[in-house]
């Protein structure tokens, strides 16, 4: 008899794993169970819908009917699962013709985690959004095209708030980013975040750092800040982060780790062996240090999602753990970072040396060459690379890349110089930057 595999939540995670166990197991049973309208979609993809780039919004969609037919899976959309009973392998699900109960022999969580809005005194509801589903990019959409908003206030410097300022400017609206921290991008240390702050201000963009949203007034229109300052806005947009969606995890006894996502081991099974987790909503591993880590992009779903698939059919193919290699671009600067930035190496107390080179993405007297700053932390005693960061208008994803790849082989900052890297005016210089931060930071451990 074949077995049940339930799947709650689609997207990156639960869709991915939907494929990749159909691809593994001709036989099985599954079932894909969704709260929203959509099984999957391109969360990434979202702000250049809004800002123009991607034309329609049917390219960020998966078609659930031709999705369900490639891979033979039966879903449930516009469906809440709102219990788990383990004891009967069983979750109960809420939708409009009311609650009805699925059985599962393997269960599969992805339901991942929700933007953050907390309940601000005097908010407006019709013109302050989050950005983090479909209906959310639908909401922003319908305001701006009713409603021809002049300017934006944007809370939260990280990912979102810094691809939203580019695509809300390109369509006209002003923005205006505020956030508590001393820096915009976390993800990268201050010298290199003072090269995007610099860039968003040369591009109009009002920053205000060290500020915190307390309320707003004026019918929502007005924000007070903890300074005391105040700014006028349009429309709002919290992008001040995310929480996983656990409370299912919770009511069903399910661990729960120290950064709140739910707790994995290597397979990416819970505390119940018959119960899997993924995505956003998990907690998982640093890749080299092997501290836990709510890490929540798009790589270590589907990697995680191969790891399960894998399992179910008896290839104990372990999860390595996360390494958090990310990218995205802010106007015409490319951010990219993998491993720890300064604030994570302190906290846990790592020695570590860091060292900064400023370059030029390929030979200076061939035209186009761009400033690149490239930083990297690593070990004090034997140069173990802890992370990278890398900004600049060009060449930084492929630098990234390197750097990642030579994180994940656990190469050193003594082996940077001796990689052979392609060169041609066009693309780089003889030795390239990856190579000379090499020799810097070799040499600081000399």
């Amino acid at each position: 008899m074949a077995r049940k595999v339930v799947i709650v939540g689609g997207v990156g995670g639960g869709a991915t794993v939907a494929a990749q166990l159909r691809r593994q197991d001709k036989d099985a049973e599954i079932l894909i169970i969704d709260k929203g309208e959509h099984i999957a979609f391109s969360n990434c993809g979202m702000p250049y819908y809004i800002g123009g780039t991607v034309s329609k919004r049917d390219h960020l969609l998966v078609d659930t009917e031709k999705f369900s037919q490639k891979y033979n899976v039966h879903i449930q959309t516009n469906t809440a699962v709102t219990a788990i009973d383990r004891s009967q392998k069983q979750v109960i699900c809420q939708r409009a013709l009311g609650e009805h109960h699925e059985t599962y022999d393997k269960l599969i969580l992805s339901p991942g985690a929700a933007a953050v809005m907390p309940p601000f005194e005097g908010m407006n509801i019709n013109r302050t959004f989050t950005l983090h589903t479909i209906p959310d990019m639908d909401q922003i959409n319908q305001y701006i095209e009713a409603n021809k908003p002049q300017t934006c206030a944007i809370i939260g410097a990280g990912f979102i708030g810094m691809e939203m300022v580019e695509n809300l400017q390109e369509i006209g609206i002003h923005c205006t980013v505020i956030d508590r921290s001393k820096q915009v991008a976390k993800l990268v240390d201050k010298e290199l975040a003072k090269t995007i702050e610099n860039h968003l201000q040369e591009q109009g963009t009002h920053l205000l750092l060290n500020e915190e949203l307390d309320s707003f007034s004026n019918d929502g229109s007005v924000l007070h800040l903890s300074s005391g300052k105040s700014v006028r806005a349009d429309m709002t947009l919290l992008a001040a982060g995310i929480k996983p969606n656990t409370d299912l995890a919770v009511s069903s006894s399910l661990e729960i780790g120290e950064t709140g996502g739910i707790k994995v081991n290597e397979f990416m099974q819970t505390n119940d062996p018959d119960i899997y987790a993924l995505g956003d909503v998990v907690e998982t591993n640093d890749r080299l240090l092997q501290t836990p880590r709510h890490v929540a992009l798009a790589w270590p779903a589907h990697r995680q999602a191969f790891i399960i698939a894998s399992h179910l059919n008896d290839l104990n193919l372990a999860y390595s753990g996360t390494q958090g290699s990310a990218i995205f671009k802010v106007f015409d600067l490319t951010v990219g970072a993998t491993g720890l930035n300064k604030h994570s190496l302190d906290e846990l107390g790592i020695n570590y040396r860091e060292v900064t080179h400023e370059a030029r993405s390929h030979a200076g007297y061939y035209p186009g060459a761009e400033k690149l700053m490239i930083k990297l932390l690593f070990g004090a005693r034997d140069g173990t690379l802890y992370g990278a960061q890398v900004v600049g208008k060009d060449g930084v994803d492929k630098r990234l890349a390197v750097l990642t790849t030579a994180m994940k082989g656990k190469l050193t900052v003594h082996d940077l110089p001796d990689l052979e890297l392609a060169y041609a005016p066009p693309y780089s210089s003889p030795k390239d930057p990856v190579n000379i931060i090499g020799y810097k930071a070799s040499s600081m451990l000399k």
